[in-house]
């Protein structure tokens, strides 16, 4: 399921540099959650991380799953690597977003912006406007995580829905569910925050010999 999961990365990935926010409330008196979000948001310039990806169908029947590391460097910065037997890189380096599926031997590379815009893209790698794309609404706690969900106001955003979940007030779970009802689940482990990262993580080079689609000056 190569494309969906490059779907699923393209439109969850990117972030925004978090702004003030409250739930029907003053900031002193905001969840958990919400104060989990808001540290995530202004606090964390840097990110590493281990995470398994799993997509569900309406009935919560697994249809794909996967895994691999993240990095992410505020603004605008981020490296997926998914690990065999469909290993790919998504890499974003502030400018454009390159995908490169090492068993198709092919890359794909889009402007950035064009190709995020304000999808759930902007949840992590921090360049956008939080207020002006979702509702935030506390949804309360499951077990020992604190949820928080943001519903898009763009109808062509393709997910309608974006659930982010801490635990002891650190990123845990990210959920996007779409139009077709479909969960995508992302659960990071081993997370380490605001340690040096190498600038050359999000620079990119088609290797020699592979095909490359440029659709860097097309819309998504």
């Amino acid at each position: 399921m190569r494309r969906g999961r490059f779907l699923a990365c393209r439109r969850g990935l990117r972030g925004f540099a978090f702004v003030a926010l409250t739930v029907g409330a003053p900031a002193h008196a905001a969840s958990p959650g919400v104060q989990a979000l808001e540290r995530f948001f202004s606090e964390v310039a840097t990110l590493e991380a281990r995470f398994e990806q799993v997509v569900l169908d309406e009935n919560l029947n697994t249809i794909d799953d996967a895994f691999g590391m993240l990095w992410i460097k505020r603004p605008g910065r981020f490296r997926w690597d998914y690990q065999p037997p469909e290993a790919q890189h998504i890499v974003g380096d502030g400018e454009r977003v390159w995908l490169h599926d090492l068993a198709l031997e092919q890359v794909t590379v889009r402007d950035q912006a064009r190709a995020l815009g304000r999808s759930p893209a902007i949840l992590l790698a921090g360049d956008g406007d939080l207020e002006q794309a979702y509702d935030l609404e506390d949804i309360g706690v499951q077990g020992r995580i604190d949820w928080v969900s943001l519903i898009s106001r763009d109808p062509q955003s393709g997910f309608t829905q974006v659930r982010v979940g801490f635990e002891a007030g650190r990123l845990h779970l990210v959920e996007l569910i779409d139009t077709l009802d479909q969960r995508t689940r992302i659960r990071f482990f081993d997370l380490k925050e605001n340690r040096p990262v190498a600038a050359r993580l999000f620079e990119f080079s088609p290797p020699d010999g592979v095909d490359v689609i440029d659709q860097s000056e097309q819309f998504p």
